[in-house]
């Protein structure tokens, strides 16, 4: 009897050992690491796209741009190179979804301000109304740090085009005149190479938990 609960014993041991062994192949199978999706207008409902880039299948990047921040600083293409960002589209009167996706934006720089690799980008959709003045107090009222995050203002035309044709952020269509209006919750991550990396719900808590982990993941890219 002793000796069958020797080999018994050994059994158990060996078959823990085998065990232990496979759940760790299938957890390291189920966590393989996967590349967030390059996101080019053919992907994108055709909803969000402007009709003459709908069909567009590779290639797509943000566009170059020039637009002043909260500090009267002209910010370019160059201030976000080689950096991972995320950019929406707001204004500073709103009275709906702005004010929540702001202060999701401030959950995230807390979340990133240490992070040399990751900034924020805030695009005025009113550039009439918010003056270089209004950003200003704007940005000091919720806590913006002007290292890691620009509010822009500038040429209406400019920014409804890039929110269109180059975020592939907007639902409507629209020339950018006086009467256009570009309102959206969607808040949206960008690579390195100006690249799309993620679409999300600013208005969303959980969308912004995805948001941050997508940041880790892309920062994982070689």
């Amino acid at each position: 009897m002793l000796s069958f609960f020797k080999a018994y014993k050994k059994f158990a041991i060996v078959f823990g050992v085998i065990s232990i062994i496979i759940i760790a192949i299938i957890y390291n199978t189920l966590n393989v690491y996967q590349p967030l999706p390059i996101y080019q207008p053919a992907m994108v409902s055709t909803e969000l796209v402007d009709s003459t880039i709908q069909h567009q299948k590779k290639y797509h990047k943000i566009a170059d741009f020039s637009l002043t921040n909260q500090n009267g600083k002209t910010i370019t293409q160059n201030n976000y190179k080689n950096k991972i960002f995320v950019a929406d589209f707001f204004f500073t009167t709103c009275q709906t979804i702005c004010p929540i996706m702001t202060n999701h934006m401030v959950e995230i720089q807390k979340e990133i301000v240490n992070d040399p690799d990751v900034m924020l980008l805030s695009h005025s959709v009113t550039p009439e109304i918010d003056t270089v003045a209004q950003l200003k107090r704007y940005a000091e009222e919720k806590g913006v740090n002007d290292k890691k995050w620009n509010l822009v203002t500038g040429n209406k035309k400019e920014i409804y085009k890039l929110a269109r044709k180059s975020y592939l952020a907007v639902k409507d269509n629209g020339d950018g005149g006086p009467f256009d209006m570009v309102h959206t919750e969607n808040f949206m991550l960008i690579d390195k190479k100006r690249q799309i990396r993620g679409f999300y719900d600013g208005t969303n808590p959980k969308d912004i938990d995805r948001l941050l982990e997508d940041i880790r993941i892309l920062k994982e890219e070689k």
